[in-house]
């Protein structure tokens, strides 16, 4: 996916994202950080057509998303906004089924074809025991694979996803970031998505871009891009960057105004400093 020169505004006057152009490497997990009002889930609505450019354009497969028909765009992409909305009273299966609705023939009855997809899905996301609970009755860990599930079921290439730990504790976000790392694994699922947690980004992404203000302040794996003056530029924190003593990865330790003081013997090394 290829984004080239792209302004994104909700108020003519005003661009959110001005003129920016990147490329979302192909067969890799993608995250997008920065602070709040950095531009981060407006880049992704501009990339899912949710939000149509002031100027520029968005090409997926070499072609302008913005001149694909809604079907044909849905078969290529699927997108999962941040918070979506459950029907009331819909079970795990249906809502999953609703991701097969750009294959789905001129009078819209499932197929053996669709019924396998949905089965998939579920199975991928470690579901099939629950698919006829009804979503509302599920963890919020739980309710978010479901809502991948949905997407999966689609049978597209490319993900984006606004935010999908958002409103869910530690445990939760590890398991919905496992998920999409073993389908970026498993299924070469091109896969970009917004996360706040710096940590969390470079434990899973292959690629990250950081954003302020709009624009691209860096770009690349977590390793080259996480670094202090980075985190400094970017969120306007004093932070070490160190080794991930679980992944190897880079993590953020904010020094803040109150410190631990670390025996010298014991501080940890520092990969950017």
């Amino acid at each position: 996916m290829h984004v080239e020169n792209l302004t994104l505004a909700y108020d003519a006057d005003v661009p959110v994202v001005d003129g920016l152009t990147l490329e979302v490497p192909s067969g890799q997990l993608t995250a997008v950080v920065g602070p709040n009002g950095s531009g981060k889930s407006t880049l992704l609505r501009g990339m899912s057509r949710l939000l149509a450019p002031q100027s520029g354009r968005v090409l997926l497969d070499g072609k302008d998303i913005h001149q694909l028909p809604a079907r044909e765009l849905a078969r290529k992409l699927g997108v999962l906004p941040q918070g979506p909305v459950t029907p009331e009273g819909i079970t795990a299966a249906e809502l999953v089924s609703r991701g097969r609705h750009p294959h789905r023939g001129l009078f819209g009855r499932l197929t053996s074809d669709d019924d396998a997809a949905i089965n998939d899905a579920l199975r991928a996301v470690e579901l099939t025991e629950l698919r006829d609970r009804p979503v509302d009755q599920l963890s919020g860990g739980q309710r978010q694979r479901v809502w991948i599930a949905m997407v999966l079921a689609q049978g597209t290439q490319h993900l984006l996803l606004d935010e999908p730990t958002t409103f869910l504790d530690l445990a939760h976000q590890v398991e919905v970031l496992d998920l999409l790392t073993d389908l970026n694994r498993d299924r070469g699922t091109t896969i970009a998505m917004v996360l706040h947690d710096m940590n969390l980004a470079a434990r899973y992404a292959d690629h990250l871009f950081a954003m302020r203000d709009g624009r691209i302040v860096a770009s690349g794996p977590p390793s080259e891009v996480m670094t202090s003056e980075l985190i400094r530029d970017v969120f306007d924190l004093d932070a070490l960057v160190v080794p991930d003593p679980v992944s190897g990865t880079p993590i953020v330790l904010p020094r803040g105004r109150h410190h631990i003081l670390i025996p010298e013997s014991e501080e940890p090394r520092v990969i950017h400093s």
